[in-house]
């Protein structure tokens, strides 16, 4: 079992109404996109597929998707969108997890990967994905840039959002590369509050290009955005492509 924190019921319940912002039509699109573009007509593998936010609408487009999933909760979800045929999915940990065939496109979206929370955890994971790609096939991750630039000495938490129901706000650990994230959510209007948190391993991007290495992929491409914005020293995250070689 990874160090993984598992998702529970609750938390899978109210999953898609909380993030209802990232399964819009201008998140999902270009996602969906860049996705469809780079399975090139082959199987797509979802690690972490979670409620099915992107494997399912990528599996409307006609990309065969099998997913792993280390929450039973988040699949239950899933599963109520879509069937088993349709969109087979694995329970399991994404760094170990085996599932039959080859796939021209693995994919970890929205900052998956730093649930594990260990370096050979993380190195695990793309030997896993360098497992299942056919050659020439590839991996694809979006995850944000650690925001350490905008930390002052002495200083350990950075705000993410400040709006009328929802503060959130990061705390790092420098030496494990651990950030937490904290969620105070208003759920309803008698001003009570729900404190919800979660622990991620943070990794820069030459770190997994590191990682990509031992796993046998070569960098291809990386972007700020799935526009394809260019990365830059100022980009907040980055989707970034390795390639299984021929």
């Amino acid at each position: 079992m990874t160090s993984s924190e598992l998702w529970t019921r609750a938390t899978a319940d109210r999953y898609d109404a909380e993030e209802n912002e990232m399964s819009s039509d201008a998140v999902l699109g270009p996602t969906l996109a860049f996705l469809a573009e780079l399975a090139e007509g082959g199987r797509a593998l979802e690690f972490a597929i979670g409620t099915g936010r992107v494997g399912v609408p990528l599996r409307e487009r006609g990309v065969p998707v099998v997913g792993i999933e280390f929450s039973e909760h988040m699949a239950a979800v899933l599963r109520q969108k879509i069937d088993e045929d349709t969109l087979p999915v694995t329970i399991g940990d994404m760094a170990r997890t085996v599932v039959p065939g080859e796939f021209t496109l693995v994919y970890l979206v929205y900052n998956t990967i730093s649930n594990l929370l260990t370096q050979d955890e993380q190195v695990e994971c793309f030997r896993n994905a360098a497992r299942h790609l056919s050659p020439g096939g590839r991996f694809v991750i979006e995850l944000g840039v650690p925001p350490l630039r905008t930390l002052p000495p002495g200083q350990t938490a950075v705000p993410f959002d400040v709006s009328e129901r929802h503060l959130g706000f990061d705390t790092f650990d420098l030496v494990e590369q651990i950030l937490v994230s904290h969620h105070l959510t208003r759920d309803g209007d008698d001003g009570r509050y729900r404190r919800d948190s979660s622990r991620h391993r943070y990794a820069w991007p030459a770190e997994l290009d590191l990682m990509a290495r031992i796993a046998g992929l070569e960098l291809e491409r990386r972007v700020a955005d799935w526009d394809g914005t260019p990365f830059t020293q100022d980009s907040a995250k980055h989707i970034s492509v390795w390639r299984k070689p021929v």
